[in-house]
């Protein structure tokens, strides 16, 4: 099955069309979305964080129980239908929570491939590197996630992303 990426403007087509059974949103603290029609209220993770690397005053940035909720809830995922994951643009904080899903899911696999697909699928994913990091810790990858992370690089840029899917077994 696959994992689907999104802006938020979109959650509510992609729950329409893609039918997922679980959906992870990653919006700043105090933006709190209702479930969208269509989901169940507890196979929805919502995690309140700022999309920022580095510590900023007045800001939440990723930390480790964060990532490990993460983790925690798409291991309840059966992948009978997709899993959605999104944050306010689709590129940052959401394309870093698929990544560690599929590193997650496939221990095995190499990572720059997982992370290179992201590329090829989506020109704008810009995975957020703190989440990346605290996963690769989190999943003893010893660096390689946050290798694949950068050498994929930066996105291009743009206000919002287009919806994506990345499949979760590799």
């Amino acid at each position: 099955m696959s994992i689907v990426i999104c802006p938020l403007s979109l959650i509510q087509d992609m729950v329409d069309q893609r039918r997922p059974s679980h959906m992870i949103t990653l919006l700043d603290p105090d933006h709190v979305i209702p479930t969208p029609r269509g989901l169940e209220p507890d196979r929805h993770l919502r995690l309140g964080v700022h999309d920022i690397v580095d510590e900023t005053e007045g800001l939440v940035r990723a930390d480790e129980s964060l990532v490990a909720d993460l983790v925690a809830f798409g291991a309840g995922w059966d992948e009978r239908a997709p899993i959605l994951i999104h944050c306010w643009a689709g590129i940052s904080r959401s394309t870093a929570s698929a990544f560690v899903l599929a590193c997650e899911r496939n221990p095995d696999a190499d990572e720059t491939l997982i992370a290179a697909e992201i590329r090829k699928r989506s020109a704008t994913a810009t995975p957020n590197r703190r989440i990346v990091t605290l996963a690769d810790d989190l999943l003893g990858r010893r660096g390689r996630m946050v290798d694949a992370v950068d050498k994929i690089g930066r996105g291009v840029r743009a206000y919002e992303g287009l919806p994506f899917e990345l499949p979760s077994r590799w």
